[in-house]
C-alpha cells in the first residue's frame, strides 16, 4: 500500500497485521482502521498483551502445553485427578482446549509440536518424539491416544508412531480418535480420509 495514500504508521500497522495467518490485505486493513476508531484504550490493551505474551507464556517441560511462566509443569499433568497412564497425543497447545471443552477427558497431553511434513521441512526429528518415549517408561503409561488431525500429514504422524513404537520394543496400547461424516454432509462430498475413518469407527446398531 502507498504511504502517499495513507499515514505512515496506520500502513505499518496494516502491514503487520497483514502478516498473521489467515489475515489478508482488506482484513488487516479493517482491522487497523477500527484501531484507529476505537477508545485508544482498545489499542493500548491489545500492545500490552502483545508485548507480555513472549515473557509470560512458556512450554511446559514435560507435556510441551503452554502454561504460565510462573508454572513449572502444566496443571494438567500435576493435577492428582488427571490419569498419567493415558496420554493424548496432539500436534498444537491448542488442540488440548478442544478436546478439554468436551469434558470427557481425564488423561494427560503430549504436544508433539507440529506434524511431519516433508513439503513444509519438518520431520520426525522436529517433533517431540523423543520425550514421548520418555514419558511412557517414566510414568507407566498404557495407552497412547493418537490425536493428530485428519489431515495428509496428521495420518503420516499417526503411522511413523506406531512403526517408531513399534520398532523401540514399546508394548502399549495405541488408539486413534474416531472420526466420521459430519451431520448434514452427503457421502458423494465426504473426501477419502474421512471416508475411510467412518467406516472403522463403525458401531453396531
Amino acid at each position: 500500500m502507498s504511504s502517499q495514500l495513507l499515514p505512515k504508521a496506520l500502513v505499518k500497522l496494516i502491514d503487520e497485521l497483514g502478516r498473521l495467518p489467515g489475515v489478508g490485505a482488506r482484513t488487516a486493513e479493517r482491522y487497523a482502521y477500527y484501531l484507529l476508531r476505537a477508545d485508544p484504550r482498545v489499542a493500548g490493551d491489545l500492545a500490552k498483551a502483545l508485548g507480555t505474551v513472549h515473557d509470560q507464556v512458556k512450554q511446559c517441560p514435560v507435556t510441551f502445553a503452554l502454561i504460565d511462566a510462573d508454572e513449572e509443569v502444566s496443571s494438567l499433568y500435576s493435577d492428582p485427578s488427571r490419569d498419567k497412564s493415558l496420554v493424548a497425543v496432539v500436534e498444537e497447545p491448542l488442540d488440548i482446549v478442544a478436546i478439554e471443552r468436551t469434558g470427557q477427558y481425564m488423561g494427560t497431553y503430549h504436544v508433539l509440536g507440529g506434524a511431519i511434513s516433508p513439503i513444509d521441512g519438518v520431520g520426525p526429528e522436529q517433533l517431540h518424539i523423543p520425550e514421548l518415549i520418555e514419558r511412557v517408561k517414566k510414568d507407566d503409561v498404557e495407552e497412547l491416544i493418537i490425536a493428530t488431525n485428519a489431515s495428509v500429514e496428521g495420518e503420516s504422524t499417526a503411522l511413523f508412531l506406531q512403526k517408531y513404537l513399534k520398532d523401540s520394543d514399546i508394548n502399549i496400547a495405541m488408539s486413534r480418535l474416531a472420526r466420521g461424516i459430519p451431520v448434514g454432509v452427503d457421502l458423494e462430498y465426504a473426501d477419502q480420509i474421512t471416508l475411510s475413518h467412518a467406516l472403522e469407527g463403525r458401531r453396531k446398531l
